[in-house]
């Protein structure tokens, strides 16, 4: 369909070609999110020219692209269809890429109600570290064989295959959306955003920062209505301030400081932490901007249930996810051998031992 590049062969000399050389590769896109995990000496091997959408059903609600096809046209040709990738991708910038928005497993604001990246994977085509060409899944959701394989390449940052192509469920644009603001402090937008929660309304993000809590709803125009009288607050036109916040293009984001991404259960009361916090996905994830030690911020996360990552600045060398646990770090590192056993690609990347 349209415009492409299949450039899967390429890639495979050039796998081929590393693995007997035992050199480490590492996979680029378009470079959106080439700050993310830990800082590597590798070779780049540029997947950015495999694009172009291979089939688009939109009243099958699938499409299937590669990798590096751009974010932009992906969800420009699903606006024709008045479609969405319900996972609201973060772009970062204009060259993000459906293979790096896979990779790294990012969500927006929509992710606690309309589910994450790995909910609408339905198959995947990946180069592993021998350079062989593997297929799991499929275009459908019922469809289960190696289904959990394919979830398994999202979020792995390139460590266990170079994606080739992705299969996405999608879903229907919203026909109406609208925002709600509300005046609360930490706690109290916390407790109410779970409340809601809990109850058929059509939310579609909640954000709490400073003293303001942000609701969005989407749906039919009635039923958004409805919400609306229910729920209170100022009905505001807010569309730029979500994008912001997915794109971290907010005053808040605008920093030098370590910037921590802390999940959490939703209900979990504001943490005791030194820094400024930003709340999002109902209250399941914390930013923070903070100079506290990592050993700090991830005991209180392990204190709740949860996890911390250094996402932005900080040392990249250093530990950038969370600890695994001993059997958990043995588990991983199973898989990373039986993906790449030269370990040549994005070794490190996530974890020094992987």
């Amino acid at each position: 369909m349209g415009d492409g590049n299949d450039a899967s062969a390429e890639l495979e000399d050039r796998v081929l070609r590393a693995a007997s050389e035992s050199t480490p590769l590492d996979i680029v896109g378009g470079g959106s999110k080439s700050f993310l995990g830990r800082i590597t000496q590798s070779e780049p091997l540029s997947v950015d020219g495999h694009r172009g959408v291979v089939s688009y059903e939109p009243t099958e609600l699938v499409i299937t692209a590669r990798a590096g096809t751009p974010l932009t046209e992906i969800e420009a040709l699903l606006a024709d269809s008045a479609q969405m990738l319900a996972f609201e991708p973060p772009h970062y910038g204009a060259t993000a890429t459906l293979g790096g928005t896979v990779a790294s497993a990012l969500s927006g604001p929509r992710r606690p109600y309309a589910g994450a990246v790995r909910d609408f994977v339905l198959g995947i085509k990946v180069l592993n570290g021998e350079g062989r060409t593997l297929s799991f899944g499929g275009q459908v959701m019922k469809n289960v064989a190696g289904y959990d394989l394919s979830r398994l390449m999202v979020g792995a940052m390139g460590t266990l295959g170079v994606l080739l192509e992705v299969s996405l469920k999608v879903l229907p644009s919203p026909a109406y959306t609208t925002t709600l603001r509300f005046s609360l402090d930490a706690a109290a937008a916390i407790e109410q955003m779970n409340n809601w929660a809990a109850k058929p309304l059509p939310l579609s993000g909640a954000c709490h920062e400073g003293e303001t809590l942000h609701v969005r709803l989407s749906g039919t125009a009635g039923g958004v209505a409805q919400a609306v009288d229910r729920m209170g607050g100022d009905a505001v036109e807010d569309a730029p301030h979500w994008r912001d916040l997915r794109e971290q293009a907010l005053d808040y984001f605008d920093t030098r400081a370590p910037l921590w991404r802390i999940s959490v259960p939703p209900a979990t009361p504001p943490m005791k932490l030194p820094g400024e916090t930003l709340i999002d996905w109902g209250g399941a994830l914390r930013w923070l901007k903070s100079e506290a030690p990592g050993e700090e911020i991830r005991a209180a996360a392990d204190s709740v249930g949860g996890h911390a990552t250094l996402y932005r600045n900080g040392d990249r060398r250093g530990a950038i996810y969370h600890p695994l646990k001993p059997a958990l770090l043995a588990l991983h590192q199973r898989l990373k051998a039986s993906f790449d056993p030269k370990g040549i690609l994005n070794s490190g990347r996530m974890y020094a031992d992987l």
